[in-house]
Parts: structure tokens; sequence; C-alpha cells
């Protein structure tokens, strides 16, 4: 129980990975490839139809770890401890855990994970791991295992079956199969004397002891019903349980469960044959390939050895013609040197005559540069004469237009020193006329002066006296309304209106003004017509 707690640790640890929004439920696509690579690292055969029909009724999604662990142990977990478990009840005896502990670690070790069902046989034949287990006792438990794993003997052993006829008890060795229960005279297995055919009507009940005989069953089948005595009450149940199992999987329709897993690994073992046969097939073929590769590398390096031969001969041939060839350079070479030397003595002759050569032309082409520039300077200075004697007339013309002009500006100059005079002489006399008639508007504004003057006295002496006349009236008016009360007097208005000018009221009339203005303008007129 120990083991297992270990073995689900891991589990748990993986459920919990897929569980990424930790709602505590995994999909179910997610638990069926968890459940696949479990079987595949603990080498199990898988079925993948297992889940669905272990979850068929349960449609709502995700599944949780709860959920999960019944599937978990009945699928894979029980498969693990199958083996062991069958074996260690077949040997009844019991494992050594602390010589099992050092063979773990040793194996860890070697760094080895896990052992096969043949290394584990072996194993257990060499005692290490059992303890009051002879080595027939282990041959007879490794025989049961496989009487129930391969050849579907599920359950075996002696019992007591009462006869048909002569209703006696004889002993008898059963075996039970999936669809049969056999029983011999004894366990070699010589004489059969009968089979119980089971199907989906049968069925097993247990019977009350009677006439000695304890521990009764009975199997009732469409014909017969056989009463049958187990040795003790643990075996009856076990019998009674295995022969219920296989009628109910009888009414399913579901072969054994051994008889699947076989189904499955000779599949497996005919699937891996096939890739083995197809394997070595194309391992022929490849070799096959390979020799004929090696012939043809075989012709490709003898006629590349032909070629590396003819090769040879011809750089050969080649060497030779180079070396007949470089000695016929040489010797040109040699004819090419003596031409060179008598062409370069010539060149060295013609050289220093073209010095020569060169010498005197230098020194015609500077007497040439010489008198090109004599020349430039003479044209030079015959375009400078000619500039300045056109600069001459230039400049006499300019002055004989200066001179006609500076005469017209002089006569204009007198006819307007003229004019000017005659201008001067008017303007004097219009500014005394002017001065005359001013000092005529002066007398006459100081005249106006003392006459406003005048008339401002007599405005004040008149607003005095309307103001006493003012308070007189309202005394008397006070008194009339002071006794009478009814009575309003009328105001007399003004006769005319009074002239206003820019000093206050006027101090005469508008026919003394006009008569005023009709004096001044004759005084003007005069001193207009004196001047």
């Amino acid at each position: 129980m120990g083991l297992r707690d270990e073995l689900l640790k891991p589990i748990w640890h993986a459920f919990t990975a897929l569980d990424v929004d930790r709602s505590g439920k995994v999909s179910k696509s997610q638990l069926k490839v968890l459940s696949h690579n479990l079987c595949t690292v603990m080498r199990i055969p898988h079925d993948p139809v297992a889940l669905e029909e272990h979850f068929k009724d349960d449609d709502e999604g995700p599944v949780s770890n709860q959920g999960y662990m019944p599937y978990l142990n009945k699928f894979i977990l029980d498969k693990v401890e199958y083996f062991l478990r069958k074996l260690t009840e077949a040997m009844g005896g019991s494992w050594v855990e602390e010589n099992f502990e050092d063979y773990r670690l040793q194996m860890i070790r070697e760094q080895q994970q896990c052992l096969s069902a043949w290394e584990l046989i072996e194993l257990v034949g060499k005692g290490h791991l059992r303890k009051g287990i002879d080595h027939q006792t282990l041959s007879m438990g490794i025989n049961e295992v496989f009487q129930e794993l391969i050849m579907d003997v599920l359950k075996q052993g002696y019992m007591m079956k009462k006869g048909h006829k002569r209703k006696n008890w004889t002993e008898r060795w059963f075996l039970l199969r999936p669809n049969s229960i056999s029983y011999y005279v004894s366990e070699d297995l010589t004489e059969k004397k009968g089979d119980i055919v089971l199907d989906g009507n049968c069925c097993i009940e247990s019977l009350p002891d009677k006439e000695g005989k304890k521990c009764l069953f009975i199997v009732k089948c469409s014909d017969k019903s056989f009463e049958i005595s187990a040795s003790d009450k643990k075996k009856k149940q076990e019998w009674i349980q295995a022969i219920q199992t296989c009628i109910n999987l009888l009414r399913m329709g579901q072969p054994s469960p051994h008889r699947e897993a076989r189904q499955k690994r000779k599949e497996l073992r005919q699937r891996l044959q096939a890739e083995q046969e197809e394997l070595e097939r194309r391992m022929k073929e490849l070799q096959a390939a390979n020799e004929n590769k090696q012939q043809e590398l075989e012709s490709v390096r003898k006629k590349l050895e032909e070629a590396a031969a003819n090769a040879e001969e011809e750089e050969q041939r080649r060497l030779q013609i180079q070396k007949q060839m470089q000695e016929s350079y040489r010797v040109e070479l040699e004819r090419e040197k003596m031409v060179r030397q008598q062409m370069e003595e010539q060149v060295a002759q013609k050289s220093s005559e073209l010095e020569q050569y060169l010498q005197r032309v230098r020194e015609l082409e500077d007497m040439y540069r010489r008198l090109e520039e004599a020349l430039e300077d003479e044209r030079q200075a015959r375009q400078d004469e000619e500039t300045v004697r056109k600069l001459q007339a230039r400049l006499l013309e300019e002055e004989a237009a200066k001179r006609a002009e500076l005469e017209q500006i002089h006569l204009q100059q007198q006819r307007t020193i003229s004019q000017t005079e005659a201008e001067k002489q008017e303007l004097e006399n219009e500014r005394l006329a002017k001065e005359a008639a001013l000092e005529a508007a002066l007398t006459q504004l100081e005249q106006l002066q003392n006459e406003r003057q005048g008339a401002l006295e007599q405005y004040e002496e008149v607003i005095k006296k309307l103001e006493d006349a003012t308070n007189k009236t309202k005394s008397w008016k006070d008194k009339v309304a002071h006794h009478e009360g009814l009575i309003r007097l009328i105001q007399p208005g003004s006769k005319g209106p009074h002239k206003i000018t820019n000093w206050g009221p006027a101090a005469f009339t508008e026919a003394e003004l006009s008569l005023r203005e009709k004096s001044w303008q004759e005084m003007k007129n005069k001193s207009t017509q004196a001047q």
C-alpha cells in the first residue's frame, strides 16, 4: 500500500499541472493523454475506449481527481500489482522488504528504471527477495500464474462434487475458464470427467451445510445444477466470486480480461514481427544496394586508375614538350637580348640628337613668345591711345554742352531776379496795407471792448434790479397765498429774445448791432482804397 501511495504522488502532481484554472477538474482529452503516457512509461497495454466506458454516464464536462482515481486503480495500478500479487498468493510466501530496498538502490545506482517479467522471475528464483519459499513452490506459483494469464485458467483446485445418479460426493480437480468449469480426476489432467458450460442464464448460490458437508454452493445451468463443497469458507467465497465474475462477463458479452490483453500482446508481437521482417527486408535491400554501389565504386575506381595512368603519360609528354619549348625560348631570348642591346645604342644616339633638337626648339619657342609679348604690348598701347583720344573728344563735347546749358541757366536767373524784384515790391506794398488795416481793426477792437465793458456794467445793474423785483414779487405772492390760498398769480414772460454773445448777454439790441456792423464795413473799405 505504501508503494501505491508513492506511485500516486507523481500522478497527482501531473493531474494538478493539467488543472490550469485551479478548478479541481481536468478535461477527458487531457486525461486520455495522461493515461496513455502512464501506460507507456509503465509498459502496460492501454485501452483507449476504457476511459470513455468508465465515464459514459458523466457528460457534464471535466472530471475531478476523485472521479479519476477509480479508473486509475482499475485500469492502471491494479495491472501493475496483479502479477506480483498473483505470484505471491500462488507461492504462499512473503517478501523480504530489506533485500528488495537494497536491490532497488542498486538499480538506481545503475540507472535502471524498471524490470521485465522474466528479470523479476529470475530475481525471485535466486532467493534474495523471498523467505520460506523453495524452488518447487516458486515453480508451482509461476505455473499457476501462467495458467491464469496465458491459458485462461482463472482458478483451479480440489473440491468435492455431488454426483447426479448415485448422489455421492467425490473429490475432483476443478479448472475455471471464462465460459466453462472442467473437472478432472486429479491435477495431472489426464482423465477428464466433465464440463459445466457457463452462459448468461447460469447463476451461483451459496447453500447451507447439509449431509455432513460444509462450505456448499450450487451452480445452476439451463439443463443441470451442480452442488460443490469447498475445503473452507475462504475457498468457497473465492470460487463463488470467480464464477460470478465469469457469468457477469458472459451476460455483458465481454471477453476475458486476460484474453483481451493476450490478444493485444499477440497483435503487438505480430506487429513487431512484421516490423522486424520489414526491417530485415529493407536491410537486405540496402545490403544489395550497398553491394551494387560497391561494384559501381570499384568500376569507378578502376576507371580513375586508368585515367590517372593516362594523365601521368600525358603529363610526361607535356613536360618533354615544355622542356623543348624552354630551350627554344632561351635561344630566342639570347638573340632578343643582342638585338635589344643594339637598339639601346641606337636609341641613346637618337636621344642625344633629339635632345639637341629639342633645345633648339625651346630657344625658338622662347624667341617667338617674346615677339608675341612685344606685339601684344604694342597693340595694347594703340588701344589705350585710341581710348584716350575718344575720351578727350567726348569730354570736349560735354564741355560745350555744359557751357550752353550754363548760359541758358544764367539768362533764366536774370529773368527770375527781375521778376523777384517786382514781386518783392508788390509784396511790400501789400504788407504795408495789411499793417494799416490791422491797426484800424485793433482800434475798432479796443472801441468794441470798451463798449462791451459798459454793456456788462449795464447788464449787472439790470440783473440787480431784476433780483430785487423778483424778491419783492415772491414776498407778495407768499402773502397772497397765505391769506387767500386759492389765487394763482400769472407771472409775465419776457417780451423779446435776449441777445447772447461769447461774453454773455448782449448790452445792445439787434438793430444797434446791424448799425455797428455797417459802420465797421465802411471803415474797412476806406482803408483798402487808401492803400
